[in-house]
Parts: structure tokens; sequence; C-alpha cells
């Protein structure tokens, strides 16, 4: 199967179905010493992103800590302006726009943050720190802000009359009820949840992402995922994109990319996750991937995974692969993918 391949720099033609897009998003954070602040370098966080998100689709952000997931998502709501590429919301380029400007925006695009014990401010109550994006917007909700407070409340699976308690009152997972309440306060399109379960108990992480489920249903939401839990990931997700060292090494359909992955990367996470088979039936090898990943802030030439891959050569190091189909709605960026010719002959996902 040959198709044109799809670089970060050149991404495919827009979609009228795609309400949230990046295009070659970088953000590099300078470094700088001395006495005149110069900068002497930059740490490489994000590198050349490019993907978009269809309308009521799940698309999570999967890889090793530091890979850039969080930036990534920050870039996407707007709480840090990159350094080059673009962001575009139902149509409309955000990248650039001011504090004030993106201000009317966010009732479109929220974000659910990683701790819910640093993500809510300690000195207000829940009536207050729910109903702090109508007074942000000047928005005024049919029978009043208390009232359409205890109405999310109760949504989320929270008790109304905990209206004036405090968030040291709560447990972990009440906590992130009460950040989910506020992120749907405005009704937006899009969710960026940053690991919004990874801080919880095992036990009531199913709970929220089947909350969560259940709010995109109702409300039509878009969410873009961040995990790093790929059980979790393979459970909510449509789409999944694997980050490493600020790039895209593969996006696929959940399906194709758990049962055929094809970048090495991507092949080395899914042998450690753990299958549930008491008898030990299913054998499969663990690859243990060598050495620390390299520093953003001086990443390796060509692929940056080379450094740590069985299948690298010569050509790895001298020159970077483009983010390239491999099947229908399949990249994979690496001169050497595994499980080629299973996806070319099998592009409808089935087993």
């Amino acid at each position: 199967m040959t198709e044109a391949p799809t670089t970060p720099e050149q991404p495919a033609a827009a979609d009228r179905d795609d309400l949230l897009v990046a295009d070659g998003l970088q953000m590099h954070f300078p470094i700088r010493r001395g006495l005149l602040r110069r900068k002497v370098g930059a740490v490489q966080a994000v590198d050349g992103l490019s993907f978009a998100v269809k309308r009521g689709e799940t698309l999570s952000l999967v890889g090793e800590s530091g890979c850039g997931k969080t930036t990534t998502g920050r870039l996407l709501t707007r709480l840090l302006e990159p350094t080059a590429g673009t962001v575009t919301l139902d149509g409309r380029d955000i990248t650039h726009l001011s504090v004030s400007q993106m201000r009317p925006l966010r009732r479109d695009i929220q974000m659910i943050f990683q701790d819910p014990y640093s993500s809510l401010n300690p000195r207000h109550t829940v009536g207050t720190i729910v109903g702090a994006p109508w007074k942000l917007q000047g928005v005024d909700p049919p029978g009043g802000v208390k009232k359409a407070v205890q109405e999310l409340l109760e949504l989320v699976g929270l008790n109304p009359e905990h209206y004036n308690r405090y968030p040291h009152e709560f447990s972990g997972g009440q906590r992130q009820r009460i950040g989910i309440a506020r992120t749907l306060a405005l009704r937006p399109k899009v969710i960026v949840a940053d690991e919004p379960v990874s801080a919880l108990d095992v036990s009531v992480q199913a709970q929220v992402v089947n909350l969560m489920e259940d709010l995109q249903d109702e409300f039509d939401l878009t969410y873009v995922m961040i995990a790093h839990d790929l059980s979790v990931v393979r459970h909510v997700s449509d789409r999944v994109a694997v980050m490493y060292l600020g790039k895209i090494m593969e996006i696929a359909d959940r399906t194709a990319l758990y049962e055929r992955p094809t970048h090495p990367y991507t092949v080395a996470l899914l042998s450690a996750v753990p299958i549930p088979d008491t008898n030990r039936k299913n054998k499969r090898e663990r690859i243990r991937l060598q050495g620390d990943v390299p520093s953003p802030v001086n990443p390796p030439s060509g692929c940056r995974f080379r450094t740590r891959c069985w299948k690298a050569e010569e050509i790895c190091a001298a020159e970077e692969p483009p983010l390239v189909a491999v099947g229908p709605g399949h990249q994979t960026a690496c001169h050497f993918p595994e499980n080629k010719d299973e996806v070319t002959t099998n592009p409808t996902g089935t087993a």
C-alpha cells in the first residue's frame, strides 16, 4: 500500500469534522544563564506535533513521563503560547490570541487537571469553585448560581447539600468530581483531561472513567485524554497517539494500535501491559528498553528513539523518519516498522 507521506510540517487537509487541530506545534522553553540572562539552549518539550481531534471522539496521548504530554495539553488550551505552529478550535486560529480575546472561547475548551488536591483552592467552598466559570464569563444561569452548582454536583455523583463545604473535607475521588463539575459549568465542546485518574486509588479510577464516558454521551463532549496507563487508555479511547521526547511516534485507531502496533516504542510499551491470564497460557516477551530517555535539551539526531531501539541502523541517526501512513488512519514514524504487512493486509482493524 503506497500513500503520500504526511509529515508534521505537511498536515492533511482540514476536515469539517475536525474540532481541534494542532499543526506543527512546538514548545521550546529557553535556558538562560549569566548576569545578562542570555539564552544558551532550549528544552524541546514539544517539537512539531500535528494531529486533529474529531467531534465527539476521544483521542489519547500516551508515553513515558517527560515526553511532552502535559505541555501539549496546556498548548491546546492556550495556557501556554507555542513557540511555533498553530492551534485551531472549531475553525478559528487561537494560537496567539490575547487573554481578553481568549476569555470568550474558554466556554468551548476546558481542562481537567491531574492533581485534585492542588487544583482546587482550599480557601474557597465548593459552591464558589464550581460557580467561578459563570462569574468569570458574566453568565447568569437559569435559577441562579447556587441551583446550577447543586445540579452539577448531583450530575457528577456528589451530594448537592455539600455546596458550602471546603475541598479538604472530600476524598481524592470526590475532589476530582468537583473539578469535573467545574469544567462542565459552561458546557464546553472540548475537554483536555490531564491524567484525570492517575492520582486516585484503583477502586476509584473506574468510577471516574465511567462518569466521564457518561458525561461524554450526555453532552456530546470531545476529549483529549493525557495518560500513561495503557489499560485505561484502551478502555476510553477512539484513537491513540504515542509520544516520545516531544514527537508523535505512532497514531492509530485504538484496535489497530493495540493489536498491530508498528513503532518499536509502541511495541515495547504494550509488552509491559499486564494480561489477566491466571493460567499463563498467553506467553509474550517483555521488552525492556535499555538506557534512559535522552535529554530534551539535546535530543538525538535523526530518530529520537534510536538510542534505545533494537532495530536502529545508520539511517536512523542520519535521517528523521517522517510520520507516514502504513494503513487507513494508521501512521507511524519509523524507518523499519513492525507488523507493517499485517496492517496493510488487514486495513479494517479487525482481528
